[in-house]
């Protein structure tokens, strides 16, 4: 049995993109293929797509219990639009089963024109990140985007700097979010600072002290480092100490 999901904004593309059997014979630009899943990108009317097709469940015990990881990932970049992070349009969903297993599934989100993801300008030493006042607007929208996510409990789990991207606006944008979980009591707090943790990894070797401090400040909504901080921060410096 499949279930599949076409936004209606994108129902001039049912064409293409109105049935999973339709999407898995898509024929475009392989980005990236592993196990589990590939990416390809296509045109239509001037508009570029992310088809992001799945075979594989997930590893481990995904593969047979729980969410799919395609599931999760359309599921967690709709909730970022629901809360208010910036991301890609979802454009089209679904998966197909087979006596309750996973079989196939695939998700379709609609390019961010013009934009560039942040490993990619720490990687050729990008002016913009010399640019104080450029930090510091793009710090404030990270800050904040990472904090709502966290206040509803919520970690993306791979919070590298290649998952987000900012346009020529300097504005911010998530991506790639098929591990982004919910979690409570003491595994909230570690993952919370394991995203963190993945933040500082570039930004240690990019970003002046002060402004990963001032990061940290605008995350935690506060001028001044308060009780507790200091220990956090020293939890995210030294949390892949010894696993770089």
């Amino acid at each position: 049995m499949a279930g599949w999901m076409l936004d209606n904004d994108y129902q001039v593309l049912s064409a293409d993109f109105g049935s999973l059997e339709a999407v898995f014979a898509l024929q475009g630009e392989r980005l990236t293929k592993d196990p589990l899943s590939e990416v390809i990108r296509l045109e239509r009317d001037g508009v570029r797509y992310y088809v992001k097709r799945y075979w594989g469940a997930g590893k481990g015990l995904r593969r047979y219990l729980g969410r799919p990881r395609v599931k999760a990932e359309w599921q967690n970049l709709k909730n970022f639009a629901k809360w208010g992070v910036p991301t890609a349009a979802v454009v089209a969903y679904g998966l197909e089963r087979q006596c309750g297993r996973f079989v196939r599934g695939a998700l379709i989100t609609r390019e961010l024109a013009g934009t560039e993801d942040l490993a990619l300008l720490a990687k050729r030493d990008d002016p913009r990140l010399r640019d104080s006042r450029w930090v510091d607007g793009v710090s404030r929208q990270l800050a904040r985007a990472t904090r709502v996510m966290h206040d509803h409990h919520f970690t993306h789990n791979d919070l590298k700097w290649r998952n987000l991207l900012v346009n020529v606006r300097a504005e911010l944008f998530f991506i790639d979010c098929p591990t982004g979980a919910f979690w409570w009591g003491p595994l909230l707090r570690y993952r919370m600072t394991k995203d963190l943790a993945c933040l500082d990894k570039i930004a240690k070797y990019k970003l002046s002290r002060s402004q990963r401090l001032r990061f940290y400040l605008q995350y935690r909504g506060c001028t001044r480092l308060q009780g507790g901080d200091k220990a956090q921060i020293r939890q995210i410096v030294d949390f892949f100490e010894g696993r770089e």
